[in-house]
């Protein structure tokens, strides 16, 4: 069988080289750096981001008249291989947007320059003002390589008129209310009330980061879902197709999303903040009032607050053979600025990864922070949790997900996807197990034995 997740043939050299397996790929920047030294700053960025970020350079030029910037825009599903591809070729830019997941694959290749001098250097920069679980999907080995540039995290959009007709006038805060409140829509008359695609790995793996136990163990050698809190979250996960909570269906058997829970097909999904817009459009602001937003429910016991979700979104980065690297640094410190990440997210919709920037008042006279809408993306992102920080990890998720789609056709157990899943992921983190056993086996040296360096 085919294995259309796995990493394509440059994507390969490039991970071998990572390990030492092709030195030879490397070489270019041995040799010296092609690299001009003057010129403009050159800055990769995707999507809208992209598109939006060369407004916000004019006051930069202004601040700054000795650094010019150009921006060449990427789109999402070509961003990936091709900054591979400049990475293989010598002709990676000065700095970049990373998707978060993405950070430990360039950590692994020694593409990223570290950060921590200049942060600690740049009182402005404190960490202690960025959300917690965001800063740390930047920290690889106990290295900072980028700065968070905005923040995506999920957490449950909920039809507010239809849980209150249900007998619900606030939002579920722990599991057990949120099965109670799914029963009780059911009573009302619809069938599916949650809606969980079976072709998003998401929510499932949000449930896992509620649990006290890690997705890998021993330093992200092996799989770890046979534990019981990752086979207590897919119990519950599973359990809502089982009970008819939700229906085994992919995002993609869904004509309008948002025509459809704005009808009251279903009465809460689980997204992110672009949803937020989305709604208002569709919907329109006269029923702003039926829907709303609230972190995601906790494990029943697990103490107070609502319960961890996803930390994700994006970053910028300074690639360590950018010869304009003090150059880059100041760039990434004005994009960081809480006046400036405000006019990003007026801009885009993203959401800032600075606890100060949500205190701004924004264009309407309110701050993020009290906007009914965002204010739980705000309590929500104070409970994020990162991903394993390796390379493999979107795989990982990749190959969680479509077990959990078998799992609910087959009606397995948990602990049958869990062992199966188990056994895949072992599979896709040997390389890496080989990796790290030849950097710490211990070598003859003189009339002792010592560490083997680090490649």
């Amino acid at each position: 069988m085919s294995d259309s997740s796995a990493p394509s043939a440059p994507r390969r050299r490039l991970l071998l080289a990572a390990s030492g397996g092709l030195a030879t790929l490397a070489a270019p920047a041995l040799l010296g750096c092609s690299r001009k030294a003057d010129g403009p700053l050159r800055l990769w960025a995707m999507g809208r981001e992209g598109e939006v970020v060369g407004a916000l350079l004019a006051d930069f030029h202004r601040a700054h008249p000795s650094i010019t910037v150009r921006v060449d825009t990427l789109p999402w599903s070509a961003a990936h291989e091709k900054l591979l591809t400049a990475f293989a070729g010598d002709a990676t830019p000065d700095l970049a947007q990373l998707g978060n997941s993405w950070m430990p694959e360039f950590a692994a290749l020694g593409a990223l320059a570290p950060l921590d001098a200049f942060v600690a250097a740049t009182p402005a920069l404190q960490p202690s003002d960025w959300f917690e679980g965001i800063w740390s999907t930047n920290v690889v080995d106990g290295q900072l390589l980028g700065l968070p540039w905005y923040v995506d995290t999920r957490l449950l959009f909920y039809r507010r008129d239809l849980f209150e007709r249900a007998g619900f006038a606030q939002p579920p805060a722990s599991w057990s209310s949120w099965v109670a409140a799914l029963d009780a829509l059911q009573k009302t008359g619809i069938a599916h009330p949650l809606l969980l695609p079976l072709n998003e790995f998401e929510p499932l793996l949000a449930l896992a980061l509620q649990q006290g136990d890690p997705l890998l163990r021993e330093g992200g050698r092996w799989g770890n879902f046979r534990s019981a809190g990752f086979q207590r979250a897919l119990g519950f996960f599973l359990a809502r197709f089982s009970s008819g909570h939700a229906a085994a269906v992919t995002n993609q058997q869904i004509a309008n999303l948002w025509q459809e829970f704005g009808r009251g097909t279903f009465a809460a999904y689980i997204s992110g903040p672009w949803n937020i817009g989305e709604l208002d459009r569709r919907l329109g602001l006269a029923r702003r009032a039926d829907w709303a937003t609230a972190p995601l429910p906790a494990p029943d016991g697990s103490g107070p607050g609502p319960g961890a979700s996803t930390a994700g979104g994006a970053s910028l980065v300074v690639f360590k053979r950018s010869q304009r690297q003090a150059d880059a640094q100041t760039l990434l410190a004005w994009l960081a600025q809480p006046a400036v990440q405000q006019r990003f997210h007026a801009m885009t919709g993203n959401l800032p990864p600075r606890r100060s920037t949500w205190q701004l008042a924004g264009a309407d006279g309110m701050p993020l922070a009290q906007d009914d809408k965002t204010r739980a993306f705000g309590t929500q992102l104070e409970r994020v949790r990162p991903a394993p920080a390796v390379p493999e990890w979107e795989r990982i998720a990749q190959e969680m997900q479509q077990l959990a789609q078998r799992a609910v056709a087959e009606r397995q157990s948990p602990l049958t996807m869990a062992t199966t899943l188990d056994a895949r992921v072992d599979g896709f983190l040997e390389k890496r197990r080989w990796m790290l056993d030849r950097r710490e086996r211990p070598v003859a040296q003189g009339g002792g034995m010592t560490r083997r360096a680090a490649a």
